[in-house]
């Protein structure tokens, strides 16, 4: 479903989300955030319709997870988060409306499947509230091939920081450079890039390409090959993340 754009304020008018005039609303990073902490802080958000919606929504959805019919009712509500809370929330309340459905691998699946980007978008947000194992990595890998930046930035959220083995975790990395998506979309980039000499070596590869073609190095390319320096695993010492290239 196509998202409106958001109203345009003036020191009169509200947004259609209820927020003040001249603020600009920031919804919490889903992925990061537990959902009872998630929902209090969109809560806090929303203007009095949208939060009466999220509530209807969020009841809707505990009391019948399942399928009625060819869809259930939480996945419409899904495709209305944007119009009813606004785009700036709308990734918040899509990821509550998912819990609160209790959705499993094969619910997600269906819903990034046949959904639109910024339900894909929510569905790999929600993974690491409602995925514990490593069943819903053909989504985080679907994203991965993509071009969309926001797909690619929402797939290397919680969830493929714990899953995604080594090989696939640098050269998604790498997918972010290539693409311009910031690293610091990457979770847990610190953690995993500690002492990797083989993402060292990608990495080294990829600027030594750009600086013989007369391009620019993205200065995210330094930050990450910072990070495999500053912990240099010792001689001798397993490297926890492999050596596949």
């Amino acid at each position: 479903m196509t998202q409106p754009h958001a109203t345009h304020v003036t020191p009169d008018t509200q947004d259609a989300d209820g927020t003040p005039p001249g603020r600009t609303p920031r919804a919490p990073p889903p992925a990061h955030v537990p959902p009872a902490d998630l929902r209090s802080a969109l809560t806090a958000q929303l203007g009095g319709a949208a939060r009466a919606w999220l509530d209807q929504a969020l009841d809707e959805a505990a009391a019948h997870p399942g399928t009625h019919g060819p869809i259930s009712v939480w996945e419409l509500r899904l495709a209305e988060a944007g119009r009813r809370c606004g785009p700036a929330h709308a990734d918040a309340a899509r990821v509550l409306v998912l819990h609160a459905a209790r959705a499993d691998t094969d619910a997600l699946t269906r819903v990034y499947t046949q959904g639109t980007a910024d339900e894909r978008r929510a569905v790999l947000h929600a993974l690491p509230h409602l995925v514990p194992g490593p069943d819903a990595l053909p989504l985080v890998e679907d994203a991965l091939r993509t071009n969309d930046t926001r797909l690619v930035a929402a797939a290397l959220g919680p969830y493929a920081a714990r899953h995604l083995d080594a090989h696939q975790w640098r050269h998604a990395v790498l997918k972010c450079l290539f693409t311009g998506v910031p690293v610091g979309s990457v979770a847990d980039l610190a953690r995993r890039a500690h002492g990797d000499d083989e993402l060292a070596r990608m990495l080294a590869d990829y600027a030594a390409e750009r600086t013989a073609a007369d391009r620019t190095v993205p200065e995210d390319l330094h930050r990450v090959l910072a990070l495999t320096e500053s912990g240099r695993t010792a001689p001798g010492t397993a490297d926890p993340h492999g050596k596949e290239s």
